[in-house]
C-alpha cells in the first residue's frame, strides 16, 4: 500500500463566514457606528453590519441587521448591492462580506438600538472618511467609492484591525466586464 501525503489545506473545502454591510446614504454621507464591548475593533467605526445566520440569503441578514443595529425597517426593493468584498482577517479567517447601499428616505431616522454594542452613531462624508475604521470596512468603502463592484481585502499576518494609512495597501480591486 502506498501511502498518503497530505498536503496541509489540500482537500478541504473552503468554508467563509458571509457578512452583511449596510452604506446608508444621506446626501454625500454615510452612516457609520463605532463598536464597543465586542471583543473586535471596540473603539473603531464600522458599516452597521453583521452575519448571515443559518437559513438566511444576505439580504434578509441585512433587513434584519438594520433593524437589529439602527432600528430601521427597510423594504427589501430599498436596498441595492454595493459590492462585494472577499477578505481574510490577520488571523487568517476568510469571510465574504456583501455590502449593501440604502438611502435614507424622509422622516426616518437612525438610532442606536444596541448601545451594549455600539457606543455612538454618525455620519460621515463618503469622501473625508476617518480613519479610526475596521480596515476591512474602510477598504470596502473605499472600493465603493472608486465604483467597484468586487474586491479583496485579504490581510496578511500582523496586520492591524484597525485601517492604517501608513500601512500596505490590501485592497485589490476587481475588474468587471
Amino acid at each position: 500500500m502506498i501511502p498518503v501525503m497530505r498536503i496541509p489545506g489540500k482537500g478541504r473545502r473552503h468554508r467563509e463566514v458571509v457578512d452583511v454591510h449596510l452604506l446608508l446614504r444621506r446626501g454625500d454621507e454615510v452612516l457609520l457606528a463605532r463598536r464597543a464591548n465586542t471583543g473586535y475593533a471596540d473603539g473603531l467605526l464600522n458599516a452597521p453590519s453583521g452575519h448571515a445566520e443559518d437559513g438566511e440569503d444576505v439580504r434578509e441578514a441585512m433587513l434584519r441587521e438594520t433593524r437589529e443595529e439602527i432600528g430601521l425597517r427597510l423594504e427589501p426593493e430599498e436596498l441595492r448591492v454595493a459590492m462585494v468584498v472577499q477578505h481574510r482577517s490577520p488571523r487568517g479567517e476568510p469571510r465574504m462580506g456583501w455590502f449593501f447601499e440604502a438611502w435614507l428616505g424622509e422622516g426616518r431616522e437612525p438610532v442606536n438600538a444596541e448601545p451594549d454594542k455600539c457606543s455612538e452613531l454618525g455620519w460621515f462624508p463618503l469622501d473625508g472618511l476617518p480613519d479610526d475604521m475596521v480596515a476591512y470596512c474602510r477598504a470596502g468603502l473605499d472600493a465603493y467609492r472608486a465604483g467597484a463592484r468586487f474586491a479583496l481585502h485579504w490581510h496578511r499576518p500582523g496586520d492591524s484591525i484597525a485601517h492604517d494609512p501608513a500601512a500596505p495597501g490590501r485592497l485589490v480591486v476587481l475588474p468587471v466586464s
